[in-house]
Parts: structure tokens; C-alpha cells; sequence
């Protein structure tokens, strides 16, 4: 087959066609039927099978994580109630407002008790927080180092919660035994009753900036 018996092919009459160029239209035309296929059909429905396979991988992972929680609920339940429990517990350890006189008095009468004499047993202001307050005491005690540690101990001793802070002990001045002055930040809590967490969580977080004139 030469130039010449191509330029001759009558296109309307494939049967007339040689055998060479039916077999290469064939074939062009195979490629194309595949492509278009390939573009219009199969395409599209892999991926759609992508898409399901990503989301039955989604569903499973969602399904083992239900199925562990599941598993472990009961020892979920069994930490909430241990967390509850003990959150009471330290709760009962945080004073009201009627008992924190008594504690005053308790703190004073450790460091009575332990021969201290009290320089400044000064209650702050009140520091209410999201559902307690806390309240500063600032101290000033004399006594040996023995009764100082034995005032600390105690105090922690007591069944309310108290901290000390800001600890500073020097030599007690005008004295000739082997007195020490501490000075130190005590801290007790007590627990905000409804009415007073209620007006807590109603005060404004920050103030307003002033509008310019």
C-alpha cells in the first residue's frame, strides 16, 4: 500500500477499505469507545467506590471507638462515683461561712497552745473564686523554731483546709533566748452557698472600655 492508495479510500465505503486500515480504525476506534469509557463511566464510579470505601473506614473507626467506651463504661461509671466521692470529701473539708470563726479561733488557739505569742493575726479581705472563697490571713508569730514547727504542724492538722505561705522566719529582735519571728500568708476556704455562686457567675468578666468623645 503506497500514498497513492490512501488518498484513494473512500470514506463512505468501508467495505471498500484494505484490510490494513480497517484493522487500524478498528483499533483507533476500540481506543476511543475505552477512553470515553473509561472518562464518562468508570471514572466516575471509582470514585464513588473511594468515597464509600473512605467512609465504611470512617463508620468503623466511629464503631470501634463506641465499642471501647462501651467496654470501659463501667469503669467510667465506677471513676465518676470514686472522683464524686472524693470531691465531697474535700468539700466538707472547706468551711461555711458560719464555721470560719471557729476556725480563726482554732488557728489562734494551735499557736497558744504551742506557747507562741501572736504579733498580727490579721484576716484579709475575701477572694471568692468559681465555687469557693478563699480567705488570706497574714501572721506574725514568735516562738522557738521547735514551737514554730509544731504550730505548722498542727494547723495542717486541723479537719479544714489551711496552707501557709510566703514564709519568712528571722531572729525575734529584743530577746535573748533563741526566739524566732515568722511571718507567713495562711490561706483557709470555704464553700460559696447557692445564692452566693449564683451572683458569682452573673458578675461581669472584664470592665467596658470607655467610649471616645
Amino acid at each position: 500500500m503506497n500514498l497513492e492508495d490512501l488518498k484513494n479510500i473512500d470514506i463512505n465505503d468501508i467495505a471498500s477499505w484494505p484490510i490494513p486500515i480497517k484493522l487500524g480504525a478498528i483499533m483507533v476506534l476500540s481506543v476511543v469507545i475505552l477512553f470515553a469509557g473509561y472518562w464518562f463511566v468508570i471514572k466516575g464510579e471509582l470514585e464513588q467506590l473511594d468515597r464509600a470505601e473512605r467512609e465504611e473506614q470512617d463508620l468503623r473507626t466511629t464503631f470501634l471507638n463506641k465499642k471501647a467506651l462501651a467496654i470501659n463504661l463501667p469503669a467510667y461509671k465506677q471513676q465518676m462515683e470514686e472522683m464524686q466521692l472524693t470531691f465531697g470529701s474535700l468539700l466538707r473539708q472547706l468551711p461555711d461561712s458560719t464555721e470560719v470563726p471557729d476556725l480563726l479561733v482554732d488557728i489562734t488557739q494551735a499557736g497558744l497552745g504551742r506557747g507562741l505569742e501572736f504579733v498580727l493575726f490579721k484576716p484579709e479581705k475575701e477572694r471568692p473564686a468559681e465555687f469557693y472563697a478563699e480567705l488570706p490571713i497574714s501572721i506574725k508569730v514568735m516562738g522557738t523554731y521547735h514551737e514554730l514547727a509544731l504550730f505548722v504542724s498542727d494547723v495542717a492538722a486541723l479537719p479544714r483546709i489551711v496552707t501557709f505561705g510566703n514564709i519568712d522566719i528571722t531572729s525575734a529582735s529584743n530577746t535573748k533566748d533563741d526566739k524566732l519571728t515568722m511571718s507567713a500568708k495562711a490561706k483557709t476556704y470555704r464553700y460559696l452557698d447557692q445564692g452566693e455562686m449564683a451572683a458569682q457567675t452573673k458578675k461581669p468578666t472584664g470592665r467596658r472600655g470607655r467610649r471616645g468623645r
